[in-house]
């Protein structure tokens, strides 16, 4: 193995400790703590943990934690009345609904439903409206975070070739954004791109988030490339991500492994964005940089 692993875990307990700070400054200025509501329809166990990981990440950090969990013969009504509760609720700034919904849900109507200004997941159009037109906004969290750690390697992303794999609304698409607006220059592939291997090995960057393990296979990482693989796939073998870890490390100069890589920065960049949100909502001046 050639490859620097980038070390997300340690990068985002880092980040949350600067996080924590600015927290503590809106909590002594406003006179309460930044608040982040989550919501978890049904009892998928995967979904349960993740949940679990952010409540403890959000009191770690000197937030307030708000947690709403709904059985999974939930109705639309009543999911979207407690977002209208959580909307005019002024200790919340941020709010979270858990994604899968049950089929009885349209998930479009319910993420449509989220007040914008406290969409900290960045799924709102208007907040993807926002990124693609250069306008402060809330930028989905997987995304942010694999661009802080594209830039604490590599520094200036300008010129560089980069791809993205993968196209969802979640990760493909704001992540292309975010590159074209550091001035890389960005391909967006996907499963029916023809001839994805010469593609991915003219990059400089690669971005996996196709949800197929083992996907990018070694030989088509550019020499000295950086890999970051956000793919988290349940196999025999536990978890994998969407690159061929052992083949791409080897010819990569820098990769994320899984877990331990983008998955931290998940959390922590859900922790940032609510800590703006107070922010602005509260008026207090913080330092946002500093995250």
């Amino acid at each position: 193995m050639s490859a620097e692993i980038i070390d997300g875990k340690a990068y985002a307990a880092a980040l949350r400790g600067r996080i924590a700070e600015q927290a503590a400054a809106i909590t002594r200025a406003a006179g309460r703590a930044p608040g982040l509501a989550v919501v978890l329809v049904g009892d998928d166990p995967a979904s349960a943990v993740y949940i679990r990981n952010k409540g403890k990440a959000t009191i770690a950090a000197g937030m307030a934690s708000f947690e709403h969990r709904l059985p999974a013969d939930t109705q639309a009504a009543e999911l979207l009345a407690l977002v209208a509760r959580l909307n005019a609720d002024a200790a919340v700034d941020g709010i979270l609904v858990q994604l899968p919904l049950p089929p009885q849900i349209d998930a479009r109507a319910v993420l449509l439903a989220i007040d914008p200004d406290k969409d900290v997941d960045g799924l709102h159009p208007l907040n993807a409206g926002r990124l693609a037109t250069g306008i402060a906004g809330f930028v989905p969290c997987t995304p942010q975070g694999c661009l802080m750690l594209l830039k604490d390697r590599l520094g200036s992303l300008a010129g560089l070739d980069a791809v993205v794999i993968g196209r969802s609304n979640l990760i493909g698409k704001p992540m292309a954004q975010l590159l074209t607006a550091e001035s890389a220059t960005v391909t967006v592939a996907h499963s029916r791109t023809r001839d994805l291997a010469s593609i991915v090995h003219r990059a400089d960057i690669v971005v996996a988030a196709v949800g197929q393990p083992g996907m990018v296979k070694g030989e088509w990482i550019k020499p000295g490339a950086t890999v970051i693989d956000v793919g988290i796939n349940r196999t025999d073998d536990g978890l994998v991500g969407d690159v061929d870890f052992v083949g791409a490390a080897s010819v990569a100069g820098a990769i994320t492994p899984v877990p331990g890589g983008v998955g931290p920065m998940t959390i922590a960049c859900l922790l940032r964005n609510t800590v703006l949100s107070a922010a602005r909502r509260t008026g207090t001046a913080i330092d946002a940089d500093a995250m």
